[in-house]
């Protein structure tokens, strides 16, 4: 009479047997979501292939969503500031088609500019944000600043010696926002400095640049006329001008020191066109 054998369960290794193989293997990624998805198994059941499967598709998204987080960490981006959080009722006014146009990044790689101009307190920097996350998500290495940080930088770099170092890193991203353009004083070398970011950048990359200073106030920031005209015509060649107007996020005094009210709506006389977006429309003379 033949012998019988029992049959044996079969042995389930835990997470943490599991996780020196899987290293190995440069898979450890999947112990992130092994728990979850072994419940999931046991409960729906999957059949082997399929438990397979699901945790693939967990490391190929953890490796696709690895470079984006990078990139983010390394641009200065805040988390949340996205398209996702941006408030169109807020501002009803606003050009969606504009702004979902500039959401598809093809300014990007046509390299063109975009200018974001609006009172204090609009939203231009959330928005200029949010079209960088959108860069980011795309591929695009990407870098945020305020233009007084970033030139404090270079002036910086002047004194040490890794002026073209310190340079560098705002010529070469694919795409550059350029926070609160003509907001602070400039250091002594602030003029030179913003010019070489504009002339090396020029046709090559990208800048989306926000202000709360009128056009026709720009070329006082660089100092001198010609460096003014220069600069100038290379940041509003071909650019994408974006106007936000409407209430304020941020309460705001008046030019007489007075209070207003939190939501005070903007002059209903608009300003006429300035020399800086002629330029945009126009190109260099």
């Amino acid at each position: 009479m033949p012998r019988t054998t029992a049959t044996t369960a079969p042995v389930l290794h835990t997470p943490h047997q599991l996780a020196t193989p899987l290293k190995r293997l440069r898979l450890s990624g999947i112990l992130d979501t092994l728990e979850v998805r072994t419940q999931q198994a046991i409960a729906e059941p999957w059949s082997y292939a399929e438990f397979l499967t699901r945790l693939m598709q967990d490391e190929v998204e953890r490796r696709r969503q690895k470079p984006l987080d990078r990139r983010r960490r390394r641009s200065g981006l805040t988390t949340t500031k996205t398209l996702e959080t941006f408030d169109f009722t807020f501002h009803p006014s606003s050009n969606r088609q504009q702004v979902f146009d500039l959401a598809t990044c093809t300014f990007v790689r046509q390299h063109r500019n975009v200018l974001v101009g609006g009172q204090t307190g609009v939203g231009k920097s959330h928005l200029a944000q949010a079209v960088a996350h959108e860069a980011a998500r795309q591929g695009c290495a990407v870098v945020f600043t305020t233009a007084h940080a970033m030139l404090v930088q270079l002036h910086g770099g002047r004194a040490d010696g890794t002026d073209d170092q310190r340079l560098a890193r705002y010529v070469r991203p694919d795409l550059l926002v350029i926070d609160d353009f003509g907001l602070k004083p400039l250091p002594p070398s602030g003029p030179a400095d913003r010019y070489d970011v504009i002339d090396d950048r020029y046709e090559r990359r990208s800048i989306v640049l926000t202000s709360n200073r009128a056009p026709n106030e720009w070329p006082e920031l660089f100092g001198t006329p010609l460096l003014a005209n220069a600069a100038l015509d290379r940041l509003a060649h071909r650019a994408i001008v974006v106007t936000i107007t409407g209430r304020r996020y941020r309460l705001a005094p008046r030019p007489d020191g007075k209070a207003v009210a939190l939501f005070e709506q903007p002059s209903a006389h608009p300003p006429t066109a300035t020399n800086v977006e002629r330029r945009a429309a126009d190109g260099p003379a």
